[in-house]
């Protein structure tokens, strides 16, 4: 399943790249406002999260500098159910099961607590997860149990 990005999406890769020395996978723009981005959700290779991070957090902290937007960074995985843990972190996720009934919907298991981490602030964190598990995964819903 390919991901299709935008010019713009492709631009802030770019950039991403150029600033951190870490090549993203996927990238989206949230531009609620339409006057720029809020807030970019980059996919990171797994083995790469750290240098995109840099120490202190310095490395991604040089990229929001220039881009002036909130950089969410999600780390990438093979697989569905470890995908969408990663999608909802830093909630701490203690199981997702695909179901592939007449849609494909993952239900995600999180800590109590954590909840509200998991939806995130007016659902951007439950929203983003839908988005991205649909974009690499096809998975319609992902549902918090």
């Amino acid at each position: 399943m390919g991901v299709r990005l935008t010019d713009d999406a492709r631009q802030y890769l770019a950039l991403f790249e150029d600033v951190t020395g870490v090549s993203g996978t996927d990238c989206i723009v949230d531009d609620a406002d339409g006057d720029g981005p809020n807030r970019l959700l980059i996919v990171v290779a797994s083995d790469r999260m750290g240098d995109a991070i840099g120490p202190g957090g310095r490395t991604v902290q040089q990229f929001e500098d220039r881009v002036d937007a909130q950089v969410r960074l999600v780390e990438a995985a093979d697989d569905p159910e470890t995908f969408v843990a990663n999608t909802l972190a830093p909630a701490a996720v203690y199981n997702v099961t695909i179901s592939e009934n007449d849609d494909t919907v993952a239900y995600v298991e999180v800590a109590e607590e954590d909840h509200g981490v998991a939806i995130g602030s007016n659902g951007r964190t439950i929203d983003a997860a839908r988005t991205l598990a649909d974009r690499h995964f096809g998975i319609n819903d992902v549902q918090l149990i």
